[in-house]
């Protein structure tokens, strides 16, 4: 008896230990803030959990099976393991997923460690969420020549027409954009391909936070068509082609997907091109959310080399 409550201690005790040491090192790897350009969005999606469902447990009970298979309880005791992640450039991407991973490990031990809320023998009957997931959630970031002008004439295209309500139309919108992008190989000059899996219940707020993330770096969004609502800022400041002096357009692609994104990340143009080509193939049926965020948007905006080195620090040089 002794010895489980000083194993269910050294639990509580660690999980307590591991946010402020992970915070800690959000303060010192999170980038710093550059002058900012404006943007255009586009975006939307749902995540939708499955309806409870009874479910008997046993004596010994606990945490048994984890998220859909996918996390397995084991080593020292947490119900899940830390997914692997495959990184094209590592960074405030990767930080944020393990926080979410590490945040639901966390509740689970706070929750598992009291003996309350679990039956200690025969065949009590409970009511608990069938787990969805896990979800994998995939970054692409490129950096393009801002010669570049048909690609922002096809996102302001796409914010203009696209139906952003629904899956199908986040679909048709992450492939127009992919092919957009596919399209201009002679003007990629930076590149990131980033993706990790989450459990479902951490997904929401972890793909939340990874697009605050990035539309904190734009100072304005001039055009956006997000869940079927859109939005264009009038007159003064009205959606254009670039200046001239203008060195680079950054796109950023965010899915969340209810299967496994296979890229390879952004390494080389090859990867690029692999990256983007997967991640546009993702159906209907697995997306869950999307976010396709671009910067500069309005006319006579400069989005220079610093600019782009300092906001996407990540980027790497293809």
């Amino acid at each position: 008896m002794a010895e489980m409550m000083g194993n269910r201690l050294l639990r509580r005790l660690a999980g307590l230990m591991v946010l402020p040491l992970l915070m800690a090192g959000l303060l010192v790897t999170a980038p710093q803030p550059a002058q900012a350009a404006s943007g255009g969005r586009i975006g939307g999606g749902s995540f939708r959990s499955a309806p409870s469902i009874p479910r008997s447990y046993g004596g010994g009970g606990g945490y048994g099976g984890g998220y859909g298979g996918g996390y397995r309880g084991g080593g020292i005791g947490f119900p899940f393991i830390v997914p692997i992640f495959g990184f094209g450039g590592g960074g405030l991407f990767g930080f944020l997923i393990l926080m979410a991973v590490v945040g639901v490990v966390v509740n689970a031990l706070r929750g598992g460690g009291g003996g309350s809320g679990l039956p200690g023998s025969g065949s009590a009957m409970t009511y608990q969420a069938r787990p969805d997931g896990p979800v994998s959630i995939a970054q692409i970031q490129v950096g393009l020549l801002a010669s570049a002008r048909d690609l922002q004439n096809d996102l302001r295209r796409l914010a203009g027409v696209a139906d952003t309500s629904n899956s199908t139309g986040l679909q048709r919108v992450l492939q127009e954009t992919s092919l957009s992008l596919l399209r201009h190989p002679d003007l990629w000059v930076y590149a990131n391909g980033e993706v990790g899996q989450v459990p479902f219940a951490s997904a929401e707020s972890t793909f939340n936070r990874l697009s605050m993330q990035e539309r904190s770096k734009l100072e304005r969004e001039l055009t956006a068509n997000v869940a079927g609502r859109r939005f264009s800022e009038p007159a003064a400041v009205a959606p254009g082609v670039s200046d001239a002096t203008s060195d680079f357009i950054v796109v950023t692609l965010l899915v969340a997907s209810r299967n496994r994104v296979p890229i390879k990340g952004a390494r080389s143009a090859e990867d690029l091109r692999d990256s983007l080509q997967k991640l546009g193939a993702v159906s209907a049926d697995d997306l869950l959310a999307l976010e396709v965020i671009w910067q500069p948007e309005g006319a006579g905006e400069v989005l220079s080399t610093e600019q782009v080195i300092t906001a996407y620090p990540e980027l790497q040089h293809l």
